[in-house]
């Protein structure tokens, strides 16, 4: 069919209406696991998403790397969405600043007007926290070191980079796995433990998607699917890295070291 437009018309496509049942049935699973301990419908969701997200992502990859739909203006396009969309994501974590500002800067008589409350015990921001900042701000080097060796058409260095950025993700994630194990409070110890543990678990959750993002790109780099103008994927994965980074820097300094 001719067209007169640089636009790309999608196909229709049963991904969006299956996934939406499966976010669904993924919220009733969460809930099910809540209040009767019983995980089996968030693990079957979890499976229904997973291969939705696989099934959906193919069909993208297949568009824009072999159909050549994803023209000029309809990668334009996806770079507003994926701004707008790290847009959202700030205001998302702004809230929970917003949240622990106002209850630290000024301690209601509930928390015994102290910050932190007392009984709390916070984390030194010199050991784990500092760990995991040195290696973001690692990740976020050698997440940069790739991209630039991708506009380069330099394979090897894009391939080394971009696994050690990989790598970094999953030390973080289990550093941070480790920190809540060996934690002196909970989610239910005060606002404290609520915006300490609601802050940084969101985070944590955006570590692991950043690195999945990342994981994808590794499989597409090696299967040729990036070239020096051609890797919006990688490029939008490399945003979403900086951001995350950048939410712990603000993580770090706020609710590690001047929090405590």
């Amino acid at each position: 069919m001719m067209k007169n437009h640089p636009f790309h018309l999608v196909d229709y496509s049963p991904w969006p209406i299956i996934g939406a049942f499966g976010t669904f049935s993924l919220m009733m699973g969460i809930i099910k696991w809540f209040h009767l301990f019983k995980i089996n419908l968030f693990l079957i969701s979890m499976i229904i998403i997973i291969l939705i997200m696989f099934q959906w992502w193919r069909d993208i990859t297949r568009e824009s790397t072999f159909q050549g739909n994803h023209t000029i203006m309809v990668s334009i396009g996806l770079r507003w969405g994926m701004i707008l969309f790290i847009t959202s994501e700030v205001f998302f974590f702004l809230s929970f600043f917003w949240g622990f500002y106002h209850s630290s800067l000024s301690p209601s008589i509930e928390i015994g007007m102290k910050w932190p409350p007392l009984s709390i015990i916070p984390f030194n921001p010199s050991e784990i926290p500092l760990l995991n900042t040195l290696i973001l701000l690692s990740s976020g080097l050698s997440i940069t070191w790739a991209h630039h060796s991708l506009m380069e058409n330099n394979f090897k260095q894009t391939w080394q980079s971009l696994l050690i950025t990989i790598i970094l993700g999953v030390y973080f994630s289990i550093l941070q796995s480790i920190e809540y194990l060996e934690a002196p409070f909970s989610i239910a110890d005060s606002t404290f433990g609520s915006c300490f543990f609601m802050a940084t678990g969101f985070h944590g959750i955006h570590v692991l998607i950043g690195t999945t993002f990342l994981l994808i790109c590794f499989i597409r780099l090696n299967l040729n699917h990036f070239s020096k103008i051609h890797h919006f994927g990688f490029e939008a994965a490399a945003w979403y890295w900086h951001f995350v980074d950048v939410v712990w820097l603000f993580l770090y300094i706020s609710l590690y070291w001047w929090g405590s």
